[in-house]
């Protein structure tokens, strides 16, 4: 019988040092602070943060990994607005990779899909421009980008069942389904896991075939 629910520390035993995690969100909507949190307590540390954003509270989520030193590089959009990754930053004592966003969706997104790289003209002319390829197409230069892979992602949705089937709500889906298509191993955080065929199949964004492991966090509760 397949059955992929998990206890938040047995869902994250086995993530190794130098991980490279995927951590879904948009700001505070759809980050899996929980997950985070959990990832915090279990002590891994030289990991590669794949995000949007390096988050703001720094008692909950990837602050606390960057306050615990546990991030050596990280990999978003938006580093700033962060006191945690700027104090980090400032020092020397965190890498930094910044993407702009529709470019960071678009690499995690061909991972996923199977596709090596693609060219865009985001970038074109600017830092981020330098080291890569370029190419011309209709008299126009376009960057080179690689897909963006991940060890784990850990993401959230709003329900799930026992096979990883989720759904999301609103806002709430933004980068995590994506994400869990681009990983090795995708541990999703769910505010509620339901019987099988709960979820119409047509309200299945993420299949289970994306992802390995599943806990149950309640609405009401807080990171």
């Amino acid at each position: 019988m397949i059955d992929k629910r998990f206890t938040l520390a047995e869902a994250l035993r086995d993530i190794a040092d130098g991980a490279t995690v995927m951590i879904g969100g948009f700001g505070a909507v759809g980050q899996p602070d929980f997950l985070v949190n959990a990832l915090a307590d279990q002590g891994a540390t030289d990991l590669t943060v794949i995000a949007n954003n390096a988050g703001w509270n720094r008692e909950t989520g990837i602050p606390k990994l960057l306050d615990l030193g546990r991030v050596r590089k990280i990999v978003c959009s938006f580093p700033k607005n962060s006191p945690a990754f700027d104090d980090l930053f400032r020092v020397g004592k965190i890498e930094l990779e910044i993407v702009p966003q529709g470019t960071l969706a678009e690499r995690i997104r061909a991972a996923g899909a199977g596709v090596p790289g693609f060219y865009t003209a985001t970038g074109v002319g600017t830092q981020m421009a330098e080291g890569k390829e370029t190419r011309m197409f209709g008299g126009k230069e376009y960057l080179l980008e690689e897909a963006l892979h991940a060890d784990v992602a850990l993401i959230e949705a709003w329900r799930g069942d026992r096979w990883g089937n989720l759904s999301y709500r609103g806002s709430g889906r933004n980068f995590n389904p994506v994400m869990a298509m681009a990983a090795t191993c995708t541990i999703a955080q769910v505010h509620e896991i339901v019987e099988l065929g709960e979820i119409a199949p047509d309200a299945v964004v993420t299949p289970g075939i994306f992802v390995n492991r599943i806990v149950a966090i309640p609405a009401e509760a807080k990171a």
